[in-house]
């Protein structure tokens, strides 16, 4: 990897302020000082210093968050802050998440620079359950609340949409209250979801994605990495 490049993966710095710190001697290489941008440097043995402070590539990162209410799933700054801009890690902007929430919705959202990881949870063909919890404008109740189980157990058609849903698991938890399992990824699916059977959502919340659950102790706007094993599971 040319050093240039390496200092600005490995530090805020832009490629053209890399160069400008090269030229004003602030970088060593194994303990001697270095200017020429151009250089090959091996990542895993050179020992790279800028200031006196050694540099390291950084890893791959897989990191959950609890998704609050008025949080962007998006590289792009708009109206809304963005969810890496909670995540407090070095270069947080090159993670992206793994299937979006929409900004109202709250929940479990897994974020990642590993996109083969990525890649196995969204990829319909590998069918990664995800589990909404859905507050619901009108209440649900009896033979209406069977009829809803089995129609979402079958597949529902969507506005727009020329295939009916994959058959998915619905339960009510109340009146006005249900958890849906799904397995595909449609734009705004849990919400057409209901719809096609004529309710409204009023709040979503995703609890799970796959065999990792959002845990208590996470309070909305926090995060933590995944554990390896939790990596693993997928």
């Amino acid at each position: 990897m040319r050093l240039d490049r390496f200092l600005s993966e490995t530090t805020e710095l832009t490629r053209s302020l890399a160069k400008r710190a090269l030229k004003n001697g602030e970088v060593t290489l194994n303990g001697e000082p270095v200017k020429q941008a151009s250089i090959h440097v091996d990542t895993a043995e050179d020992v790279i210093e800028l200031n006196g402070e050694r540099l390291a590539l950084v890893g791959l990162r897989y990191v959950m968050l609890h998704k609050p209410e008025g949080v962007e799933c998006t590289a792009r700054r708009g109206l809304y802050p963005r969810a890496v801009d909670l995540i407090e890690l070095p270069k947080a902007d090159r993670l992206q998440p793994v299937g979006r929430l929409d900004v109202d919705t709250t929940g479990l959202l897994l974020l990642t620079d590993d996109g083969q990881w990525a890649h196995r949870i969204t990829s319909p063909k590998h069918r990664c359950a995800k589990v909404y919890i859905a507050e619901l404008a009108e209440p649900v109740e009896g033979a209406a609340a069977e009829r809803a189980v089995a129609q979402i157990a079958e597949g529902v058609l969507l506005d727009d949409d020329e295939t009916p849903t994959a058959p998915a698991t619905l339960e009510f938890l109340s009146s006005t209250q249900a958890s849906l399992s799904i397995t595909e990824g449609r734009y705004h699916q849990v919400k057409r979801m209901f719809a096609a059977l004529g309710n409204r959502v009023e709040a979503l919340h995703r609890q799970s994605i796959g065999p990792i659950a959002l845990p208590d102790e996470l309070a909305p706007g926090e995060w933590r990495e995944l554990t390896a094993e939790e990596i693993d599971r997928f």
